[in-house]
């Protein structure tokens, strides 16, 4: 299930009572997406990491009163006078056996002994796969069997589209547009490898170093040490700051440039600067210019951020020579 479909399947899963168990690979934004969703409702999460709990401490702590055993339940889970929220149970099946039978109750019935889980809170869990060589146990059947469960998948169009909203770097975003295989990729022999979450960093450590080269002995570090290679290869191949600058000053008149590096670097360039009323007038004169489908992913990319270029006259008019490629 690609992640914006996993976005809209979670809105709609939050009108039940049932608990979600999301899985997928190490990085892949598991948790970023409960927490998108939890968001745009509003809602508290409360991550619980299962893997550091004891078996006991879901019970809480026994104390006397009126000469009976009543037990104060932990501070960690919701109160009945919180607002509603979100229970995330973060890497569940990293979590022991008898941790992972301590949450049969709470999972299904929404209680644990005399605590009961507030109205208006929900339960989503997640976890990574045992072929992704992470610490995991096996689930046990009889907690599997309590979730609706979800797989997510790593998609190069959604990923971009996410990159665009998060302001990622527009080298990274090039990048991973002309080889979107290495959007998640893990080499057996390195403990850093690429996913979404690792370009995210990759991004934040590029836009702050100033460029691959000066960060070309980090980046092995973040995204593995080929898809670093590759990254500072293709940076070098494809720097269009001059080539940007021409085309903002002379957009009918500047030479365009041909090899597909140069221009996913440019339409990145442009797209991730698209709120710049100088880029989005350069780009409408611009779209006629360029390969149809790479005209398209630009206007698309300005679309995103600003809506109304959809007046634009040169945009309407690529759109009048090549409407098919928005059907």
């Amino acid at each position: 299930m690609k992640a914006q479909r996993m976005i809209t399947v979670l809105e709609r899963l939050l009108e039940q009572n049932w608990a979600v168990f999301i899985w997928g690979a190490p990085g892949t934004g598991k948790s970023s997406i409960v927490r998108e969703v939890a968001a745009s409702r509003g809602l508290e999460v409360r991550d619980l990491r299962a893997s550091l709990l004891d078996p006991t401490d879901l019970r809480g702590i026994p104390m006397i009163h009126d000469g009976k055993a009543q037990w104060c339940p932990p501070v960690f889970l919701p109160g009945p006078e919180e607002k509603p929220g979100i229970l995330f149970l973060d890497e569940i099946n990293a979590a022991a056996p008898l941790v992972q039978a301590g949450m049969y109750q709470l999972v299904l019935d929404r209680r644990v002994g005399e605590y009961e889980l507030p109205a208006g809170w929900k339960i989503i869990a997640a976890g990574n796969r045992k072929e992704d060589r992470a610490v995991t146990f096996r689930l046990s059947s009889a907690l599997a069997n309590r979730f609706i469960h979800l797989n997510l998948d790593v998609d190069a169009g959604d990923w971009q589209n996410w990159a665009l909203a998060h302001n990622v770097h527009p080298v990274v975003r090039a990048f991973l547009h002309v080889r979107h295989e290495l959007l998640y990729s893990r080499a057996p022999d390195e403990a850093a490898f690429a996913s979404p979450r690792s370009w995210e960093m990759a991004s934040d450590v590029i836009r702050d170093f100033g460029s691959c080269q000066a960060a070309a002995d980090v980046l092995p570090g973040i995204i593995g040490s080929g898809p670093a290679i590759e990254l500072g290869a293709f940076e070098r191949n494809a720097d269009v700051a001059a080539e940007l600058e021409a085309i903002l000053a002379d957009p009918e008149g500047a030479p365009v440039p041909e090899a597909l590096d140069r221009l996913w670097a440019l339409v990145s360039f442009m797209g991730g600067r698209g709120k710049e009323e100088t880029v989005r007038r350069a780009a409408g004169r611009l779209l006629k210019r360029l390969p149809a489908d790479f005209a398209v992913v630009l206007a698309r990319d300005i679309l995103k951020v600003h809506p109304a270029f959809v007046r634009n006259p040169g945009y309407l008019a690529f759109m009048r020579a090549h409407g098919e490629y928005f059907a």
